[in-house]
């Protein structure tokens, strides 16, 4: 396989879990992926610390501050054909330090808590759904790999197995 782009992109997603357990989730108004439920997340900048990033993208798209928790997850996407896209994206799990949510209609054209209850209902990206999948077991089901035409992996944990 031979990909055009050389170089491969890192984007940091929040994983915003209320004391209520419910989940922020927004809906996108800009591709990929327009019109899904996603959490708020985007890419880093070259040079940008990753905190930095992380916050950057939540107050940009929903109007938050956060406080990070940790690192949830770390998930790589191969967009096979196409922009022959790769990414390696972080997930990390916060809590909000404000309450008022204002979305950014150019980036989301809704944000919603989300319990788990709900969460079913909700059209939501492969890497969405993987993460949620985690978080609230037994209430969503891990997609695995979507389709041929691009590849999913989880890399938290991958050991080589070479001997």
């Amino acid at each position: 396989m031979e990909f055009k782009k050389q170089s491969i992109k890192t984007s940091i997603v929040a994983c915003i879990i209320d004391d209520q357990k419910r989940v922020l989730l927004t809906r996108r108004c800009i591709e990929p992926f327009c019109g899904q439920w996603v959490m708020p997340g985007g890419k880093v900048d070259h040079g940008e610390p990753l905190a930095e990033a992380l916050h950057r993208e939540v107050r940009e798209e929903v109007g938050l501050e956060v406080h990070i928790d940790g690192l949830l997850d770390v998930y790589e996407h191969l967009a096979i054909g196409g922009n022959n896209d790769h990414y390696v994206i972080l997930y990390y799990r916060a809590h909000p330090l404000t309450v008022e949510l204002v979305p950014n209609n150019q980036e989301v054209t809704e944000a919603d808590w989300v319990s788990a209850e709900r969460l079913a209902k909700y059209d939501m990206t492969p890497g969405t759904r993987h993460i949620l999948a985690q978080i609230y077991p037994g209430v969503l089901q891990d997609p695995g790999n979507p389709d041929d035409e691009q590849t999913n992996r989880n890399l938290a944990g991958i050991i080589d197995q070479k001997p």
